[in-house]
């Protein structure tokens, strides 16, 4: 004899499955066959799930100092993946130093960048929602300190909804500020870029930059640190050297990278 007590959880049921598949979706679960955009360097794409970065996702980025060069190097990565998208930049900042000639440099032209400069924070979230929702953009970057569960959510859901490849460019008016960075967010990738020496020319002239580029994090993938050439004028990376697993480089950058996540 069922009773109205039994009949309860499958009124629920639909609830419940709903709820499943929202939690799925924000934690992108491997099933789900999701568009990426390859940085065409093997050792990178094969640390990443689907063998790119995720398209409609939201994605952090930060440089490995409070410094301008490594803040550069982490804005020049920003620059190299969107100049490899389709269509309309939009580009939030907090700060009147975006230098538009680096974005150039960077693969980036100046026309297909709409600048949106936010007095506050929240402005600079809300126009950052905004424009993934918007649908008709190829990337939205956007400089933001303070990243919170809440906000990314919200983020990655409206790429998620358009498609659109979100990048937080985490920066920060102190470095106290940014042990930010180690805390949760539901961004599927975390980012960090710090510049290393360039190679020896045998005549005096400026070689490309070299970066560290670490994959902190990597939903359904693994991290690895990188050393890469800065991108060219396409927005490409230079050929990469053997892909370590974080616990496992060597070097002194490598080095100073784990004692500084160890830290955080």
């Amino acid at each position: 004899m069922t009773t109205a007590e039994d009949s309860k959880p499958a009124k629920r049921r639909p609830a419940v499955e709903a709820l499943q598949a929202t939690i799925a979706r924000l934690e992108g679960h491997k099933d789900r066959k999701r568009a990426v955009l390859p940085f065409g360097v093997r050792e990178i794409d094969g640390k990443l799930p689907g063998g790119g970065l995720t398209l409609g996702a939201l994605h952090e980025v930060a440089g490995g100092g409070n410094d301008a060069l490594n803040t550069a190097a982490a804005g020049q990565f920003a620059a190299g993946i969107a100049a490899r998208t389709r269509g309309k930049v939009l580009w939030i900042v907090m700060r009147q130093d975006l230098f538009a000639p680096a974005l150039d440099q960077a693969g980036l032209a100046a026309r297909r960048v709409i600048h949106v400069e936010a007095g506050s924070e929240a402005d600079a979230l809300a126009c950052f929602e905004e424009g993934l929702r918007h649908g008709g953009l190829g990337i939205v970057v956007a400089e933001v300190g303070r990243l919170t569960m809440t906000a990314s959510r919200r983020l990655q859901i409206a790429a998620e909804g358009t498609g659109t490849i979100g990048i937080a460019l985490r920066r920060w008016r102190r470095q106290t500020e940014a042990a930010d960075f180690g805390q949760p967010t539901a961004s599927t990738t975390r980012w960090r870029v710090s510049v290393l020496p360039s190679a020896s020319l045998p005549v005096p002239g400026v070689e490309r930059p070299r970066w560290l580029l670490e994959l902190l994090r990597a939903r359904s993938g693994e991290c690895a640190d990188f050393e890469v050439g800065g991108c060219d004028a396409k927005g490409r990376l230079g050929p990469a050297g053997v892909a370590h697993p974080a616990s496992l480089a060597d070097g002194a950058a490598a080095q100073e990278a784990r004692a500084r996540r160890a830290r955080a």
